[in-house]
């Protein structure tokens, strides 16, 4: 290509130069942004949109937050990088906020650059301590797109990229609306599906496994809240294998669900969680593992065999920092759980009662999905499982069309806006999805 771009457009050069992920490079239409603030972002063309995605579903304190943004300058004064062996405030400051939110018995934390890192050395960690391999799973997961993540992933994304040579068993965890265990209530699917997990980890050798991983509430997925019992009955069966428990809270964890991590809501201690995302909104790229006790002396004297030139960065320590303690002090995350109570779940069911399209609506905190179908009898999703559908395509253009950002997957609009907007916000952004899925009302066939 020649070195002369200036004849072309922003989109132009971005898609002669920018290799993007999960797309056919050929296909992609990326919208070009300029700015944002708060809850919204504004595109080159000065459209201005309300941002209902959080990007993806990491923008928990919204964009540009200015103490936030003031952190990362002032650490950029002081110190912009140094080497992971070498100790600074920023990154021990960091993790003592982590570790003052997590479970009791929380010792140390091994910070990494994203999630899919997250969960890699969470598994690495598992593998060590127990000295076992095999590791389960659910279906309708996503835990990342590097080696083991990518193969840890319950979605059609892993398809590509599985040999069948990962180590990792697959079950089907609890989902009531789409139950493949013919439930009929929340406690029934929560029964059948430990049954389940209990009966796989017996057929394929209960001493094999050295870990279960679960999203506290599957994300990406599909926001599947899990039933009351289910996430103690799993720490139960973890107890009686000598399995070590990793809770995957890279997306629902600081404040998404209206609390500082999702498996706060149900009573149980992990002994490994990933994050990333939530602990400074993605402002620069940080995530990590807090590890328990009994992990982390396993290596006082061996040596861990696993480390990244990034670990910890200055800057992104000081962002999670800044980004934590503004949670605290502006009571972000009871915002967050506010709204979810109070504006978006009634807001939704509203929605739900005047667009026979969305046959299911669930979540907690800032952190809601539509599942949308064709006929609520028979459940027919509007795109089929791991594809699109012209429905879809059409639909999350009408949202855009109306300046509304909106996560989808499959069949599915995921509301997560941050865990800062106002009532005033999110009522508006109902307001315009409304519009949106007006669009999309036609494609219902059922009565």
């Amino acid at each position: 290509m020649s070195n002369d771009r200036s004849a072309l457009t922003s989109i132009e050069r971005e898609k002669a130069s920018v290799f993007h992920s999960w797309s056919a490079q050929s296909t992609i239409n990326p919208l070009m942004i300029k700015d944002a603030q708060g809850v919204y972002v504004t595109a080159e063309d000065g459209t201005t949109y309300l941002d209902f995605s959080s990007q993806l579903v990491n923008t928990n304190i919204g964009h540009q937050h200015p103490s936030v943004v003031r952190a990362i300058q002032e650490q950029a004064g002081l110190l912009c990088t140094i080497a992971p062996q070498h100790g600074y405030e920023a990154r021990y400051h960091a993790a003592e906020l982590i570790l003052d939110h997590s479970f009791d018995g929380a010792a140390k934390v091994f910070f990494t650059n994203a999630g899919a890192e997250a969960v890699e050395h969470a598994v690495r960690m598992a593998r060590l301590h127990t000295g076992r391999q095999k590791v389960l799973a659910t279906y309708r997961s996503y835990h990342g797109a590097t080696s083991t993540s990518i193969n840890l992933t319950g979605d059609p994304r892993r398809w590509p990229n599985d040999r069948g040579s990962s180590e990792v068993v697959h079950f089907f965890g609890p989902f009531l609306y789409r139950s493949v265990y013919n439930a009929t209530t929340e406690q029934e699917e929560c029964e059948r599906a430990l049954e389940s997990l209990e009966n796989t980890i017996r057929f394929e050798g209960p001493s094999a496994f050295a870990a279960i991983i679960l999203e506290s509430v599957p994300g990406t997925a599909g926001i599947m809240v899990p039933p009351k019992g289910f996430l103690k009955g799993v720490r139960e069966i973890c107890d009686r294998y000598g399995m070590v428990y990793i809770a995957d809270e890279v997306m629902c964890g600081f404040g998404r669900t209206g609390a500082w991590f999702a498996y706060q809501d149900h009573d149980v201690r992990p002994d490994l969680v990933a994050f990333a995302k939530g602990v400074n909104s993605g402002y620069v790229p940080l995530g990590g593992v807090v590890i328990n006790e009994a992990i982390s002396a396993t290596f006082n004297d061996l040596v861990y065999p696993g480390g990244l030139t990034y670990s910890g960065h200055p800057l992104a320590c000081a962002a999670a920092v800044a980004s934590m303690e503004a949670m605290e002090n502006e009571h972000i995350i009871e915002n967050a759980k506010r709204i979810g109570d109070d504006v978006l779940r009634p807001g939704l069911e509203a929605l739900a009662k005047k667009h026979k399209i969305i046959g299911d609506v669930r979540g907690l905190g800032v952190f809601f999905a539509l599942e949308l179908v064709t006929d609520r009898a028979t459940k027919e999703p509007l795109a089929p499982y791991g594809a699109s559908s012209p429905a879809m395509n059409e639909l999350v253009g009408a949202c855009r069309s109306e300046g509304l950002l909106i996560f989808n997957n499959f069949h599915r609009l995921h509301v997560v806006p941050p865990c800062t907007i106002t009532d005033d916000e999110a009522r508006e952004g109902l307001a315009r999805l409304d519009r949106a899925l007006s669009v999309a009302d036609k494609y219902y066939v059922g009565a």
